[in-house]
């Protein structure tokens, strides 16, 4: 196997992984989102509650309907706040999805500068060899024409 092909498939292989990564990232950012949207969500139910039950003690109300309200409004806001805890985990999944897409992606661009270079290095010997022969059919030629060496024509 070549070098170049075995870069050619190392290349192949992390773009794949950079690929993956890029999919990891997004459904981390999919996931925040939604841990966060469902907080928000919870806020502005707690914020109605609240104002329902502003109004419903501006008129009359008994001391059990009060404990309902402050027992429920308890585990509202400890919801609330297991919500954000979830939210707060969900952005480090998605800070750490995004550094391992950034090192995936600096692996793909490392392969793909090597797989430059190696095929710049071809050119070049390539084109040492071009002027070697060129430089050798040359030093023939006035070599012959100097010692009187004819070609004959066909």
């Amino acid at each position: 196997m070549s070098t170049t092909h075995a870069l050619t498939l190392l290349l192949e292989r992390a773009e794949s992984e950079r690929d993956e990564a890029l999919r990891a990232l997004q459904d981390a950012q999919q996931q925040a989102n939604a841990a966060r949207d469902q907080q928000g969500q919870l806020a502005q139910y707690r914020s109605e509650y609240q104002q329902r039950w502003t109004a419903t003690f501006a008129r009359a109300t008994t001391v059990d309907i009060l404990g309902c309200y402050q027992n429920f409004s308890g585990r509202l806001n400890q919801a609330i706040d297991q919500q954000g805890l979830i939210s707060v985990h969900a952005d480090r999944r998605v800070d750490m999805a995004r550094e391992v897409l950034r090192e995936r992606e600096l692996r793909v661009a490392s392969v793909r500068k090597l797989l430059e270079r190696r095929r710049l290095d071809q050119l070049r010997l390539a084109s040492r060899q071009e002027q070697k022969a060129s430089d050798e059919q040359a030093a023939r030629t006035a070599y012959a024409s100097q010692h009187g060496f004819m070609r004959l024509s066909a």
